[in-house]
């Protein structure tokens, strides 16, 4: 039903409010949430892949209970553990989770998951994949990086028309087209029509059920009211969605994440009822119940609270003043080249201008926002007259980040940045937009590190100076690496034992060994343990670099020296060899060394039979060297195994003495 626009009279109104059954959580995201509780409850260090979903409210109780958002898994830290958001990732995150052995739980929906499958079975067989959704959302990303070549993102109908026109007249191969589980149902018939114009086509019905329930339910209820509600996170592709559907039957339509922002309502200009008036409310599939709930209780607080309830003039009297200096909300509603447009909650229309959004010349707004991000700002200049105000990000950003970084010098806050450049005496860092200098002295453990092995990358820092006046920092990666350290020693010393196995990283080697970090702690792999077979040098085996994985043969707590083990016994030549031969057996080889008491001769790699000087000829021999030299390949007989102090023993001579036996034989049965 659509509003009346008689004149604006204070009337009695009964008023009801009415919240749509399939509002909130779908199962998908009750399934992810819940999982990154599960870890928290553990005592886990977790972090999660993306936010977990796009609700502002659920992701920032997470936080503050030690849950890390990463946008890679290459962020992770040592001994945390991942959980993959609802709307799922692109196989080669899971590539690089499982080739690091780092430990995940999968939370994408298992409707993500079908067209997920769907996506990869299609591009492996050279069918083009085409993904109807939004570009630029996680979920249509993920879809896509299940593809083994690339897939082609449209937003609609049009679009796809568009596209099919094109690709048909260059390419013989069959399409597969498929949206996103929370597009729009409408849209995605229209779609389908124009995919049914074309032959070589074959789509696939991936909207979840669950999507297709809630927006039907919120079409009917926007039909039957006078004001509708839509409650959930400005970043959530189906709440947006859902506010498209129901503002289309529907005049008066707002979207709110909380039921804070319901003061914030800016009503058209003509709003007015007489009578009853009917407030839906319907939320997105990442809105938590308790919000919802929270946005009905305030509803209905109103209409208590004044019998005479005027909808325009209680939505009319929490119209924000804006002034220069005020610090304000903003929703980006447009983003340009040049500059951003914002909602303030005003009747201007506010602009943020490049320069006032950062620094960074190599940055554009589409790099720094999103269209429905919630920003901070501050007012420059207001044009009551043009109805615009001007505005500014960079300046609460500083601010803000700057008073941040003191409370992390107060608190022992570790931080992140990313070192830009070398400069006399250290580094740079950048850390939310603030440059942090480290001294040279504070930006590696050692000495013989260089400083231009840190640029690029992300550290861990801790401020150990603000210069509130000045806007200056000073910070120390090497006091985060030494307390770092520190607890993994004291972690490794309480819990470690001989014969636990570990995977390490060669971190340096020497001439007698080579040192392999266990997680802050390094353990040595002595030479005589890197490998069965004679090597003079450990880089024969290993380099710097090289993950290894090894086990605890010994501990020295008092010293703090752990002794480690490389080699495996199965791959033990001594185990090959009693396996295969006895004695008694003629085996070939070749001399690998001599000495003044015989000649060491190899049967296999790693075993080695010594040949003494008496058993080398049937003649007598006063010089190993008359007769044999290294690299001869010689044919001798074992004739003992000491299995426990690995010695062989072998005769050449045997043999010669056994071959003129026969050859006598032989002449004898001549005769």
């Amino acid at each position: 039903m659509k509003p009346s626009n008689s004149a604006n009279t204070s009337v009695k109104a009964k008023i009801t409010v009415t919240v749509a059954k399939t509002a909130g959580f779908c199962f998908g995201v009750d399934r992810a949430v819940k999982m990154v509780y599960n870890e928290v409850s553990k005592g886990t260090p977790t972090v999660t892949l993306g936010e977990i979903i796009h609700n502002a409210d659920v992701v920032a109780d997470l936080e503050s209970k030690g849950v890390r958002v990463v946008s890679s898994p290459t962020e992770v830290h040592s001994g945390e553990t991942v959980v993959i958001r609802s709307h799922g990732t692109g196989s080669v995150a899971y590539r690089y989770l499982e080739e690091n052995g780092i430990p995940y739980a999968d939370g994408t929906c298992p409707f993500v998951r079908r067209i997920q499958n769907i996506a990869a079975k299609k591009s492996s067989k050279d069918c083009q994949v085409v993904i109807i959704g939004d570009e630029g959302h996680p979920e249509v990303q993920g879809i896509a990086g299940h593809c083994k070549n690339e897939a082609v993102i449209l937003p609609n109908a049009d679009a796809l028309d568009e596209y099919l026109k094109t690709f048909f007249e260059k390419h013989k191969k069959t399409v597969a087209i498929m949206p996103q589980t929370t597009y729009n149902i409408n849209s995605w018939l229209k779609c389908k029509a124009v995919a049914e114009s074309y032959s070589g086509i074959e789509t696939f019905d991936t909207i979840c059920s669950t999507t297709r329930e809630r927006q039907d339910e919120a079409r009917r209820l926007a039909e039957d009211s006078d004001v509708m509600i839509v409650v959930g996170g400005k970043k959530s592709a189906n709440t947006k969605r859902l506010f498209d559907i129901c503002s289309a039957e529907c005049g008066h339509c707002f979207l709110v994440e909380n039921a804070n922002e319901l003061k914030m309502l800016k009503m058209p200009s003509g709003f007015s009822y007489k009578g009853d008036i009917r407030i839906g409310i319907t939320a997105g599939a990442s809105t938590p119940a308790h919000i919802i709930k929270e946005v009905k209780n305030q509803m209905s607080e109103k209409i208590i609270m004044d019998e005479d309830f005027n909808f325009e003039e209680a939505i009319d009297a929490s119209f924000k003043k804006i002034y220069t200096g005020n610090r304000v909300k903003g929703i980006v509603t447009e983003i340009h080249n040049n500059e951003i447009s914002v909602d303030v909650g005003t009747k201007h229309t506010g602009y943020v201008s490049l320069d006032n959004l950062t620094d960074d010349p190599n940055l554009k707004p589409a790099d720094i926002v999103k269209i429905g991000d919630e920003i901070d700002l501050i007012v420059l200049k207001v044009n009551d007259a043009e109805g615009t105000v001007q505005l500014s990000k960079k300046k609460v950003d500083a601010q803000k980040d700057f008073d941040d970084m003191v409370k992390a010098k107060e608190d022992g806050t570790i931080l992140e940045g990313v070192v830009t450049n070398v400069v006399k005496g250290g580094v740079l860092a950048l850390s939310k937009g603030i440059k942090v200098f480290i001294p040279t002295s504070q930006a590696t453990m050692r000495r013989d590190e260089k400083l231009e092995d840190l640029v690029k990358k992300t550290v861990r820092f801790k401020v150990i100076e603000a210069d509130e006046v000045k806007h200056k920092a000073l910070g120390s990666i090497k006091s985060v690496l030494i307390e770092e350290k520190n607890a993994a020693k004291a972690k490794f010393w309480e819990t470690a034992a001989v014969g636990d196995v570990f995977k390490g990283e060669v971190k340096s080697i020497t001439s007698y060994g080579a040192f392999v970090d266990l997680g802050g702690i390094d353990g040595m792999v002595h030479i005589s343990e890197l490998s069965w077979d004679r090597i003079k040098h450990p880089s024969e085996v290993v380099s710097v670099g090289d993950v290894l994985e090894v086990y605890i043969k010994d501990l020295d707590k008092d010293a703090g020296r752990i002794s480690l083990g490389y080699k495996k016994d199965e791959d033990n030549p001594w185990t090959k060899f009693l396996a295969e031969y006895s004695a008694g057996d003629a085996v070939t080889g070749k001399v690998v060394s001599i000495t003044p008491f015989g000649a060491f001769v190899q049967i296999i790699p790693g075993i080695d039979g010594l040949v003494h000087i008496s058993q080398i000829s049937d003649k007598r021999v006063t010089n190993v060297k008359d007769v044999l030299s290294v690299g001869d390949e010689v044919t001798a007989k074992i004739t003992d195994i000491d299995a426990e102090k690995q010695r062989i023993s072998m005769s050449i001579k045997e043999l010669i003495k056994e071959g003129a036996v026969d050859d006598a034989a032989d002449d004898e049965s001549a005769e």
